[in-house]
């Protein structure tokens, strides 16, 4: 026999299923309309008319424009740098952000603070500090020219732009991780028997990972459209330092706006291709550790 409940008239409410189920906040219809819009508006549509505008022009002249050897050359340094940057990113910003969440000193919220400059500074500005620095008859840049190599005007020099702005993305999306980490485990590790090296490559790094991947992807791709920290240090050589972003622009000075839209969709394509590889690394990685 079966003992019966009472709930007191009350009928338990029932799990949603489904696309839209049914949750305990209120507003859901509305939030989630709202935000398709805002995103059609915002994204979608700007987008989806560039991509149609591209279209229109024929297959034929879309390769010949995206297949010239200026304009993959321009698509080279452009991806190649914003890789480099970075990755050396990832390896100098986990560091900056160990050490402001695992050591205490004077100055430590005056360098915090320095992070986030790349986030306030205009774009310009730091490509016009950065030349002055780097050029040929800079600080750092007639260093460079008496050991007989150039930094600005090079794609060294946009390397150095992207890691200047893409630096804060790595700190700040590991930093939080860092501090959910307690110190206990390394401690721990250690207690074990484990190197340093071995407590950082099996403890450390698979717990902060997915952030680490997710600072790379965002770095990479800021780096990739970044325009004004790039262009006065790039020298805007073509078949040397010349980037996407100022082809566009060239195209679009030249009123050759169907040319210059080709470029752009054909840059959104592989942007989009390589943050949605890194994406699913990042969910693997994830998947890995919550294992």
């Amino acid at each position: 026999m079966t003992a019966a409940v009472s709930t007191g008239g009350v009928k338990p409410a029932k799990r949603g299923r489904g696309f839209l189920a049914p949750t305990i906040l209120p507003g859901f219809g509305t939030a989630f309309g709202f935000t398709l819009f805002y995103l059609c508006l915002i994204v979608l549509i700007p987008l989806g008319h560039m991509v149609l505008v591209s279209a229109g022009v024929g297959w034929t002249r879309f390769w010949a424009i995206t297949l010239a050897p200026r304009v993959l050359h321009a698509f080279y340094i452009s991806f190649g740098c914003a890789f480099v940057a970075a990755l050396v990113n990832a390896v100098f910003g986990l560091i900056v952000a160990w050490v402001l969440v695992r050591y205490r000193f004077p100055g430590r919220r005056i360098i915090d603070a320095m992070v986030d400059l790349p986030f306030a500074l205009p774009t310009s500005v730091a490509g016009i500090a950065l030349t002055a620095i780097y050029a040929p008859n800079g600080w750092v840049g007639a260093f460079a020219k008496a050991a007989g190599f150039k930094i600005a005007f090079t794609p060294l020099g946009i390397i150095i732009a992207l890691v200047f702005v893409g630096l804060p993305f790595i700190v700040r999306t590991v930093e939080p991780v860092l501090q959910d980490l307690d110190a206990e485990v390394e401690e721990a590790a250690a207690s074990l028997g484990a190197t340093r090296w071995q407590t950082f490559s099996k403890v450390l790094l698979p717990a902060i990972l997915p952030a680490l991947l997710t600072g790379i992807a965002l770095a990479f791709a800021r780096g990739v459209g970044e325009y004004g920290s790039v262009i006065f240090i790039a020298g805007n050589i073509p078949a040397v330092s010349e980037i996407v972003p100022l082809l566009i622009v060239a195209r679009l000075e030249q009123y050759d706006y169907a040319g210059a839209t080709i470029i752009a969709t054909a840059m959104l394509g592989l942007s989009f291709l390589l943050l949605l590889a890194i994406n699913f690394l990042q969910r693997w990685t994830r998947s890995r550790h919550a294992r």
